[in-house]
């Protein structure tokens, strides 16, 4: 199973269409998409900008963002199945479907170490690799990834949130950046490895 994270800067590039393309003819049974927050989420950093509400009512909005975000893709793309939890993923994909995640089962009553800032979207990726036992996470980005990049130095120049890191040091499976405009790259990953 792989974790295809598309940055909510996506959201309004052309692109983003032949990447749900993409991996629905190729990844069903195998794909599981995480979105961004995208500019739902910016809304809400501006909305606790105006208005000082603590980070954990902006971590359960930009949870609700991020759904926004996953019912766009699906919007674009019918045949991707919405998936709120564990159990729901994995019968998508066993009925070799290509699931799109809504992360509100994170929401939270009370702050924790995931109710903050630098706890973003690509974190969230990693800790659903994680929970899932993806053999690889891959991050979609708009910006430049040189390949082969450290990740703490990604980490520095700000294109991976600050915790993301720590979600992925013991992790078990291949983590990978792409660039927006690499979806070739992204076919000729999901046409020569092997489903699990």
């Amino acid at each position: 199973m792989w974790v295809v994270k598309i940055g909510g800067s996506l959201s309004h590039d052309p692109l983003l269409r032949e990447w749900l393309t993409q991996l629905w003819e190729l990844g069903g049974g195998r794909v599981v998409i995480v979105p961004g927050g995208g500019d739902f989420a910016d809304k809400v950093r501006q909305y606790q900008s105006e208005w000082c509400f603590d980070d954990l009512a902006a971590h359960n909005m930009c949870l609700l963002a991020m759904t926004q975000y996953a019912i766009l893709m699906q919007g674009l793309r019918p045949e991707l199945v919405l998936a709120a939890n564990e159990e729901r993923i994995r019968r998508a994909l066993r009925d070799g479907h290509v699931a799109v995640w809504v992360p509100t089962g994170l929401m939270r009553d009370a702050p924790d170490e995931m109710t903050n800032w630098d706890t973003t979207s690509d974190s969230l990726a990693a800790w659903l690799s994680t929970t899932l036992n993806a053999e690889r996470l891959i991050v979609v980005k708009s910006c430049e990834v040189e390949a082969g990049a450290p990740l703490a130095a990604l980490t520095q120049d700000g294109v991976l949130d600050t915790r993301f890191v720590d979600h992925v040091t013991d992790a078990n499976y291949v983590v990978e950046l792409l660039n927006r405009r690499d979806v070739a790259l992204m076919r000729d990953r999901l046409l020569h490895v092997p489903a699990a």
